[in-house]
C-alpha cells in the first residue's frame, strides 16, 4: 500500500532546504514498427491501463496526484494579485481600431532609417527585413505587395516539391494571396495604405481560423467535423490593419508534440539545418519567418508551442499573459493555459503585431481583471536608463540543467552584457516544486485536450490521428478528475511561489529550451515517433508561462558548436509584457552582430 505524504503549507516551505533535483523522464523512445505496437498495446482494453499506470508510477506521477495531500483549495484558472503599473510605457486602448495601436506602437519605436538599409548599406552581420523595410519599400516603390506575393508563392511550390514532402503551409491558395497582394497595392498607388501592416505577409497557424482556409489542427480529418465561417478574433484584427495571409502553416498535429513532426503531410525542416527539427508545436510559422518567407506569423503556444520553435529556429516568439489576447476562433478557445502570439524575425515586429491582436475578452475582462495593455516607449532615451533597474531572477542549478553547455554558457554570457551594459541586476532565485509544477501542467493540459477533441473521436476519427497523438491521449484519458483537482491544487502552489519571487526580481531569465534543434530520426518521417526524454529537453523551462498564465518571450542569442540557434527566455510579471518586451529588444542589440543566414533562406526585397 502507498505511504500517504503530506505537503506543508506552501507559505511554511523552507526556501533554503530545497535542493535541485535534475528532470528524469522513464519512457521509450519509440518510432516505426515499436510505435505502432507500443499504441496497439496502450489502447487495449486491459493491459493498456496497466501499461499507463506502470510509466506514471514510474515517473512520480500517481504518489503526487493519488497519494499527496494538498493543503491549498484549488486554482482552475490563472489568477493574479494586482500589479504595479510599468513604467517607461504607453497605454494602448484594447477597445480601439487595431490599426490606431499599431500606429502608437510604431511612434514608440528608435529611429530606424530602411533607406540605408535598403540601398545597400553596409552591416556588420545577417539582418531580416522588418516590417518597417517592407513598409518604406512599398511607399518608396522600391517593390510592390503583388510583387513580394509572386516570390513567395514561387517559394511555397519550391517546399511543396520537395521529396521527402516537408510542407510550410497545409493550406494555400495562391490566387488568394495575389487577390489580398492586389488590393494592397492599389492602397499604396492610391497613397491610403491603412498601417504599417498594409502589405506585410502572415502565416497563420493550422489550428486558428482564417477565413476561408480550413482549420486541420494537423490532422487529416478536423476540417470535416468543423467549419470555418469566419476569422478568428486576432486574425480579424490584423486584418483590418491590411495584413496578407498567406495560409495556414504546418503544425505537430493537434498541438501535441514539442518537435513539429506531422507524418499526416510531411515534417517542416529546421531553415539553419534541414536534417533537424523545428520545434514545435508552431513548427510552420516558426520555418516561414526564420527563412525568410513572412515578416510574422501567429502560433498557439499552451506548452511552450510558440517559444520552443522560435528558440530552434532562431526567430523571437512572445507568449502573452493569459487573457491579454483573445483566443476564440482557435481550436483550443476553452483551455486554461493556452494563448496565442506572433513570431516574428525581431522584437519590434513582434510588438507591432501584439500590438493590433492584443484585447481580452469581456469573460477574461470579468474574471482576470487585467492591467491596461502597453508597450515600451523605446523612442525615448530614458527607456535604456529604465533597463538599469532591472532585476532579473535567475536559479542556477536549474538554468544549468541543459544538454549542452553551450546554452547555458551563451545564456550566461547575455546575462553578463545586460549586467555590464545596462547595470541590470542578477538575483539568485529558488523556484520550489518544479516537479509538481511539471505534472500540474500535463494533467491540466492534457485533461483540456481530451475535453476538447474527444467529441471528435467518437465517431471513430480517434483512429485517424498520428501514433503519437495517440500515445498522449492514451495518456491523458487515464487522468481522473480527482487528478485535476490535485493538478489544480498544485497550481496555486506554484502561483504562490512565483509571486513571491516576483516581490524579489522583475524577470525570471532562463535558457528557452534545454536543448538545440534534436535531428530527425529518418524512420521517424512516415509514421512519427515519442521520444520523451527530448520533449523533457525542450520543455524544462517554458511550463510555468503555461500553467500560471504568465508572459514570456524567446529571442535568439547566439549558436551552439553546430551553428544550431540557442533562445535566451524572459519570464514577466502578470501583464508585464511591456517591460519584457524592453528588455527583449536590449538583449537582441546585444547579440545582433552574432546573426547567422540559415541555410535555407529567401530575400524578397532583393531576390537572388
Amino acid at each position: 500500500m502507498a505511504k500517504k505524504r503530506v505537503m506543508v503549507a506552501v507559505e511554511s516551505i523552507d526556501l533554503s532546504a530545497v535542493k535541485y533535483e535534475q528532470e528524469e523522464i522513464k519512457a521509450p523512445h519509440l518510432t516505426g514498427f515499436f510505435l505502432k505496437l507500443f499504441v496497439w498495446i496502450v489502447e487495449a482494453p486491459m493491459i493498456g491501463s496497466v501499461i499507463i499506470s506502470f510509466l506514471k508510477k514510474q515517473n512520480k506521477m500517481t504518489q503526487l496526484l493519488r497519494n499527496t495531500s494538498i493543503p491549498e483549495a484549488p486554482m482552475f484558472k490563472p489568477e493574479f494579485p494586482p500589479q504595479e503599473p510599468e513604467t517607461g510605457v504607453v497605454v494602448l486602448d484594447e477597445n480601439g481600431k487595431p490599426e490606431d495601436r499599431v500606429e502608437v506602437a510604431l511612434k514608440c519605436l528608435p529611429n530606424y532609417d530602411p533607406a540605408t538599409c535598403l540601398n545597400g548599406g553596409s552591416s556588420p552581420s545577417f539582418r531580416y527585413w522588418k516590417i518597417r523595410d517592407y513598409a518604406y519599400a512599398y511607399r518608396s516603390k522600391i517593390a510592390t505587395p503583388s510583387v513580394v506575393a509572386e516570390n513567395i508563392i514561387s517559394a511555397i511550390e519550391e517546399f511543396s516539391n520537395k521529396s521527402p514532402p516537408q510542407p510550410l503551409l497545409l493550406s494555400f491558395d495562391a490566387e488568394e494571396v495575389r487577390k489580398q497582394a492586389a488590393a494592397s497595392t492599389k492602397r499604396f498607388e492610391e497613397g491610403n495604405p491603412i498601417s504599417i501592416l498594409d502589405g506585410i505577409f502572415v502565416a497563420i497557424k493550422d489550428d486558428i481560423d482564417c477565413c476561408p482556409h480550413p482549420s486541420k489542427g494537423g490532422t487529416t480529418w478536423m476540417h470535416e467535423v468543423r467549419t470555418v465561417s469566419k476569422d478568428a478574433v486576432s486574425v480579424s484584427k490584423l486584418r483590418s490593419c491590411g495584413v496578407i495571409f498567406i495560409g495556414k502553416a504546418n503544425m505537430h498535429e493537434m498541438g501535441m508534440g514539442t518537435t513539429g513532426n506531422n507524418s499526416n503531410y510531411g515534417t517542416t525542416r529546421n531553415p539553419h539545418a534541414p536534417d533537424r527539427y523545428t520545434g514545435g508545436s508552431s513548427s510552420g510559422p516558426a520555418a516561414i519567418v526564420a527563412s525568410g518567407l513572412c515578416s510574422a506569423a501567429l502560433g498557439t503556444d499552451g506548452g511552450g508551442s510558440v517559444r520552443i520553435p522560435s528558440s530552434l529556429c532562431g526567430v523571437v516568439g512572445l507568449k502573452t499573459t493569459y487573457g491579454r489576447t483573445d483566443i476564440r476562433g482557435s481550436l483550443c478557445d476553452s483551455g486554461t493555459v493556452e494563448i496565442i502570439g506572433p513570431l516574428a524575425s525581431t522584437v519590434e515586429d513582434v510588438m507591432l503585431v501584439y500590438s493590433a491582436i492584443l484585447g481580452s475578452s469581456l469573460a477574461d475582462r470579468i474574471s482576470l481583471k487585467p492591467s491596461p495593455p502597453s508597450v515600451p516607449d523605446l523612442s525615448l532615451y530614458e527607456s535604456l536608463n529604465a533597463l538599469g533597474s532591472l532585476r532579473l531572477g535567475k536559479y542556477t542549478a536549474w538554468f544549468n540543467d541543459v544538454h549542452s553547455n553551450d546554452i547555458s554558457d551563451k545564456c550566461e554570457d547575455v546575462l553578463n552584457l545586460l549586467s555590464k551594459n545596462h547595470g541590470c541586476e542578477v538575483v539568485e532565485i529558488v523556484i520550489p516544486e518544479l516537479h509538481e509544477m511539471r505534472t500540474a501542467h500535463l494533467v491540466s493540459i492534457g485533461s483540456e485536450c481530451v475535453s476538447s477533441i474527444n467529441p471528435d473521436c467518437e465517431d471513430g476519427n480517434g483512429v485517424r490521428l498520428t501514433y503519437d497523438t495517440r500515445t498522449n491521449m492514451a495518456l491523458f484519458r487515464s487522468f481522473s478528475a480527482s487528478d485535476y483537482v490535485a493538478a489544480q491544487c498544485l497550481r496555486r502552489r506554484i502561483m504562490y511561489h512565483h509571486m513571491e519571487i516576483f516581490k524579489k526580481v522583475d524577470v525570471i531569465v532562463t535558457p528557452t529550451t534545454g536543448m538545440t534543434a534534436p535531428k530527425i530520426p529518418p524512420s521517424a518521417l512516415k509514421d512519427g515517433e515519442t521520444d520523451m526524454q527530448v520533449t523533457g529537453y525542450l520543455m524544462r523551462f517554458i511550463i510555468a508561462a503555461n500553467l500560471l498564465g504568465l508572459p514570456a518571450i524567446s529571442i535568439p542569442v547566439g549558436y551552439d558548436k553546430q551553428g544550431l540557434p540557442i533562445g535566451l527566455q524572459l519570464i514577466g510579471r502578470p501583464w508585464g509584457e511591456a517591460s519584457m518586451l524592453r528588455l527583449a529588444t536590449a538583449v537582441e542589440e546585444l547579440c545582433a552582430r552574432s546573426k547567422k543566414r540559415p541555410v535555407s533562406f529567401f530575400d524578397l526585397l532583393k531576390p537572388n
